[in-house]
């Protein structure tokens, strides 16, 4: 996945309070609260823990979230801080949300073993 893409969809996905946050390699995104120091660390650490796929467990659940004019999806999982970016060359058209749940479920467990930070994002750069 282009880095950039990633970044510029959780730009327009993420508003509000919440414009603290770090992307991964494979698309999954932790909106940091309350951010520290070292946000990509702080990022590692949440997603080292909450991140890794168990089924059969809520570390297995996940949930499609759609906005009405965009094609892409958002996982969100059992964490309300940790979502994961499916574009729509992915999957296949018409492709119900089992599958892209799964696909996104399958990346943040990647993202989550991987840990590779691939950008930041401050609440002063979203603001701006």
């Amino acid at each position: 996945m282009a880095e950039n893409v990633a970044v510029e969809f959780w730009r327009r996905w993420i508003n509000g309070p919440f414009g603290t946050w770090v992307v991964f390699e494979h698309g999954t995104c932790v909106v940091l609260r309350e951010p520290q120091r070292d946000l990509a660390q702080q990022a590692r650490l949440l997603l080292a823990k909450w991140g890794p796929v168990y089924p059969g467990s809520p570390h297995g659940d996940f949930n499609v979230q759609t906005h009405p004019a965009w094609r892409e999806r958002v996982v969100s999982c059992h964490h309300p801080d940790i979502l994961c970016y499916v574009t729509p060359d992915e999957v296949d058209e018409g492709a119900n949300n089992v599958a892209i749940g799964l696909l996104g479920r399958s990346k943040r467990n990647k993202d989550a073993h991987e840990l590779k930070v691939v950008h930041v994002e401050t609440a002063a750069e979203s603001t701006s």
